[in-house]
């Protein structure tokens, strides 16, 4: 078995990846794999200069298969991968880019197990370039690259995208085993920067379990303005588009104990070789038809249970905001509430469920991380989402959307140790007085001074 390793971001010397290739090429026969020290290659790709993307870097990992001993540029070897980190999203990326959903049997990856995989992004990435640059435990004091940068940021165009097109993804059919592996520990003696993502619950200091779980949703809200909120003027509701859509199960396993990075407790790094990771990476690799994969994600699953007993689990929101002319609500045109109970109000959530919100200045997209745990205690057992658009008067505008979860259950929402994307669609209302004729016949008169007649236009109703 030709094995691959792909680093995270803003690592500069192949000594990352520890002691785990030798502990894989060591202990391999004992599972029956056929692993030799001299068929394992380390990756290596840039991405500390800021004009590097993550497309640049798929581009180049296509090129570096290529160059490998036994491939070709129109032949390229079977091959298990195991990566780390940001190398989680560069392959899939790479494979999106090369292959896709319909060509994925074609693909000559057979295995891919991600170590603590930023699939879903970072919280870290949202403190800027100046600020990550200087946690020099994880960067070494290297820069950061600013465009992979941009993609690792909570609610980036690049996880909405990469993410989506996955959701058509037929893993285990196309022959295609993908793992993910994440730890929920902290190592406290690890850091030399303070900062509260780096002791942040749920994740492993730099990332959340729920935003390297391969295991989503993606659900689409439209305001359906023939629908009013009947207790508020210029509210209508928020329904559902097309239903609830899940990502292809996906196997994944949670240490309790496992950081991001470090020789102590790092997933990756630790020396030695943490036994447990290499019996779950050896027993990954082994993996060769839909039956065992299946047994495979069974036992990680009772695992993470397992490990995450006593552990508060946490889920990710991901709200995008736009309007039915496709233009971006941004930043700080919006405004977005969470609500509870029978009468939808944001007093009736449950107490201590809410952890962290971001906000992504560059895409306009919200990001709430919340006690999923906690709220299965929500009143009433429902939930609610209030977007309130601006500007809300005018001769273009917007009215305020609710969604209410009635006839749908709350766990399709938000589950334990998951994301959920929730694309929300507006009415882009105009008014009548933004276009008027009058007839030739009249005087010429100036309308500079003309105000909105607080009628939007009928065809658009």
């Amino acid at each position: 078995m030709k094995l691959i390793f792909v680093h995270g971001w803003s690592v500069t010397n192949t000594d990352t990846y520890g002691e785990l290739p030798q502990a894989l090429a060591s202990n391999a026969s004992n599972f029956g794999l056929a692993i030799d020290i001299q068929h394992i290659y380390l990756g290596r790709y840039i991405s500390f200069h800021d004009e590097v993307t993550v497309d640049d870097i798929a581009r180049a990992m296509n090129k570096a298969l290529e160059d490998l001993p036994g491939n070709s540029k129109n032949s390229i070897q079977s091959f298990a991968c195991i990566t780390h980190s940001t190398g989680g999203p560069v392959v899939r990326h790479w494979v999106e880019r090369y292959f896709g959903s319909e060509r994925l049997e074609d693909a000559p990856l057979s295995h891919l197990v991600m170590l603590a995989p930023a699939n879903h992004g970072s919280t870290l990435a949202a403190l800027g370039k100046a600020r990550v640059g200087r946690i020099q435990a994880w960067f070494e004091g290297v820069e950061p690259g600013q465009r992979v940068l941009d993609w690792l940021c909570l609610g980036s165009d690049g996880q909405w995208e990469l993410n989506k097109r996955y959701l058509d993804y037929d893993y285990i059919d196309k022959g295609f085993y993908p793992f993910v592996l994440t730890g929920q520990g902290i190592d406290h003696h690890f850091y030399d920067f303070l900062n509260r993502y780096l002791v942040e619950e749920g994740s492993d200091g730099v990332v959340r379990v729920a935003g390297a779980n391969m295991n989503y949703q993606y659900v689409a809200l439209k305001q359906n303005i023939g629908n009013p909120v009947s207790d508020r003027d210029k509210s209508y509701h928020l329904e559902l588009d097309g239903g609830l859509i899940c990502s292809p199960e996906m196997a994944i396993g949670v240490y309790h104990d496992r950081s991001h990075s470090g020789k102590k407790m790092g997933i990756m790094r630790s020396e030695p070789a943490d036994e447990r990771v290499v019996t779950d990476i050896l027993d990954c690799l082994r993996v060769d038809d839909a039956a065992a994969y299946s047994a495979r994600a069974e036992v990680l699953k009772m695992r993470t249970e397992t490990e995450q007993q006593g552990k508060s689990r946490y889920g990710m929101l991901v709200f995008n905001i736009q309007d039915d002319q496709g233009e971006r609500i941004k930043e700080n045109d919006y405004d977005l509430f969470l609500l509870g109970g029978n009468e939808y109000q944001p007093d009736d959530l449950p107490k201590g469920f809410f952890k962290d919100r971001q906000m992504n200045s560059k895409t306009g997209r919200l990001v709430y991380y919340l006690d999923a745990d906690k709220m299965k205690g929500i009143k009433d057992g429902k939930l609610g989402i209030r977007v309130v658009a601006r500007p809300s008067s005018g001769f273009s505008y917007y009215a305020e959307a609710e969604f209410h979860s009635d006839g749908t259950s709350l766990s399709d929402v938000i589950q334990p140790n998951e994301t959920t994307y929730v694309d929300i669609t507006l009415h882009r209302f105009v008014d009548e007085k933004v276009f008027r004729f009058d007839p030739a016949t009249d005087e010429p008169k100036p309308f500079d001074d003309a105000k909105p007649s607080g009628k939007p236009v009928v065809n658009d109703i």
